[in-house]
């Protein structure tokens, strides 16, 4: 349990810890009541005991609705981590049955990593978990750190470039980039060389990100390409580009799958890139959640190159 200064935890109520975290979820009474399954008065002489024993007023009016203080804001997440804590604690050992578990599990992911990973992930869910929910949630560029922390995702699994010391990650494939066009475009007669590549009018999926890849080299190079057109969606882009004179640099994978179903060509890129690494990311101390660690292994051995990364940041 975290230190809470100024008062003797020996004395503290643990009880209320569950309402002062769903009143933070909530910001309000009534909804923080009926997700507790408790009355409305009896979560309202909480907040009141948890306001005395705590020297703060932890949710203030404004407006219509309720806003934490910044006594709260800072209580909030050790005390949600301790709250998860004590839950992991008491069910490790308990036996996971995956034919008979109707756990939720929250993930998030970019709609490129949705379209690789879930359909064959849902099919093997479908025959050893069937009860199994899983939810999934749109992934943004940076590491969606206190959505994990609170508890509203279980794991993530794209791409970071940071990732804090309390997160395990681990590394699920490593994967490169394709130029896609539409099938008999004018400019592909000879191939696809650096000049042509630059003339040409681009589709670029930015994923809430304001540089990619691609365009940090050409930058280095005192290059530029023509960027016409953004999208933070993937799968639009592939069926644009089949429909117009567009270019777009897609992860090979995806490509591949879109030129099976789309009227495209792929080329390779043409200067050299590394490839990029997706991974998947959850916190440590979750490890021994035995459901969280069925789901990862089943998601970790879906593809043969998989292994698990050391911490990247030192002890």
């Amino acid at each position: 349990m975290p230190y809470i200064a100024g008062m003797n935890t020996l004395n503290f109520d643990l009880n209320l810890l569950r309402v002062f975290d769903m009143l933070l979820r909530e910001q309000n009474v009534s909804r923080a009541a009926e997700r507790l399954a408790l009355t409305q008065p009896t979560v309202s002489n909480a907040l009141a005991r948890l306001r005395d024993q705590l020297g703060d007023p932890l949710l203030v009016r404004v407006g219509r609705r309720m806003r934490p203080t910044p006594r709260a804001l800072a209580l909030e997440g050790p005390i949600r981590a301790a709250l998860q804590q004590i839950e992991q604690t008491l069910v490790i050992g308990d036996a996971f049955e995956p034919q008979h578990s109707q756990r939720q599990l929250r993930i998030a992911v970019t709609d490129f990593v949705e379209q690789m990973c879930m359909s064959p992930l849902l099919a093997l869910v479908q025959v050893q978990a069937p009860l199994l929910r899983i939810d999934v949630a749109h992934l943004t560029p940076d590491l969606p750190a206190e959505a994990l922390d609170r508890g509203e995702l279980d794991l993530v699994l794209g791409r970071f470039d940071e990732v804090p010391a309390r997160f395990s990650r681990h590394l699920w494939r490593r994967e490169t980039l394709r130029v896609a066009l539409r099938r008999g475009h004018p400019e592909t007669g000879n191939g696809l060389p650096l000049d042509t590549f630059l003339r040409m009018r681009h589709l670029w999926v930015h994923g809430g990100q304001t540089r990619g890849m691609v365009d940090q080299w050409l930058a280095e190079q005192n290059l530029a390409r023509q960027i016409v057109y953004t999208t933070p969606n993937y799968l639009q882009a592939a069926h644009l580009v089949a429909a117009t004179d567009l270019c777009a640099v897609l992860p090979t994978t995806l490509a591949q799958h879109f030129a099976t179903l789309l009227p495209l060509e792929l080329y390779e890129l043409p200067f050299a890139l590394e490839p990029f690494e997706l991974e998947l990311v959850h916190l440590t101390h979750r490890q021994h959640d035995p459901a969280l660690a069925w789901l990862v292994d089943r998601i970790m051995t879906m593809n043969s190159e998989n292994r698990v990364l050391d911490e990247l940041d030192p002890p």
